[in-house]
């Protein structure tokens, strides 16, 4: 009988240390996910409510507010004129609802850049920075880059004609941004086909040098890259500096005139004979 309870009491021990062996590798497990979360918190940093499009939109859809849902965003990385504020994103009182102007996707942040003003329609008008002007330029097959050129893209200008019976090319605008091809408004919109007109943000002064540019001559384009700055410095290339040739300069040296100089002449033998005496010309 005590053989029985000595065994029973072993086998009791054992089991409550088997227990305990695995209470302590399960909180050394959890210590560890712990400091692995608290670890990927510090690197992460704080995280916030941020309004994202909850499924895909086409472009001039009106934005409602069951097209939009908060998700965690980590507030060291948002982007700018991000929607945090459903008051902001969905105002009370507004002359009409909020349009998208590029095709979105589901997830993607709701930026002030993807969509227009309360009541404000997804036009031409409403890529236009204040101060700013809508230019039509003509293009075809021969404006360089003209099939490959979207919405959003930057372009220099190049206009070519003839100055004083000399054909040369000049860059007369450079990275200017490109706000419709055709009809297209949207990133992605643009047609397989040939673009027949490509317009442009511009001031002005840019609008009149275009339109007397593409007057006066024809005009060129050629794509920057999204980090290309703005070229100050003038170029213009004519038909020599293309094939490097230098015009040799023809100095004309000026006829030397001889001074005329007058000598005293006297009378011999009826023959009039100079002396050699100087005296002056009359």
């Amino acid at each position: 009988m005590r053989a029985m309870f000595f065994l029973v009491l072993v086998i009791g021990m054992a089991l409550a240390g088997g227990a305990v062996y695995m209470v302590q590798q399960h909180i050394a497990e959890t210590e560890i996910l712990l400091e692995r979360e608290r670890a990927f918190n510090a690197e992460a940093g704080k995280l916030v409510q941020v309004y994202v499009f909850a499924k895909p939109l086409q472009y001039g859809d009106a934005l409602k507010e069951e097209d939009v849902q908060l998700i965690y965003w980590p507030e060291k990385t948002l982007p700018q004129a991000i929607f945090r504020d459903k008051a902001v994103l969905f105002p009370e009182n507004a002359p009409g609802p909020r349009y998208i102007m590029r095709d979105t996707v589901a997830f993607e942040p709701v930026l002030a850049s993807r969509i227009t003003e309360p009541g404000e329609l997804a036009g031409l008008t409403a890529k236009l920075q204040p101060g700013m002007r809508a230019f039509a330029i003509k293009v075809s097959v021969a404006s360089g880059v003209a099939n490959f050129v979207q919405p959003d893209d930057y372009i220099d200008v190049y206009w070519t004609g003839d100055i004083k019976g000399t054909a040369q090319t000049r860059l007369i605008e450079s990275s200017i941004q490109v706000i419709a091809v055709d009809k297209s408004f949207n990133e992605g919109q643009v047609s397989s086909g040939e673009a027949k007109t490509v317009t442009v943000a511009a001031t002005p002064e840019q609008v009149a040098r275009l339109t007397q540019a593409q007057n006066q001559g024809q005009l060129s384009m050629s794509l920057v890259g999204q980090a290309a700055e703005t070229v100050t410095d003038p170029i213009e290339v004519d038909t020599n500096s293309m094939l490097g040739i230098v015009e040799e300069t023809v100095v004309v040296e000026a006829p030397v005139v001889e001074e005329k100089k007058c000598y005293l002449q006297q009378r011999s033998g009826g023959v009039l004979v100079d002396t050699g005496i100087e005296i002056p010309c009359k």
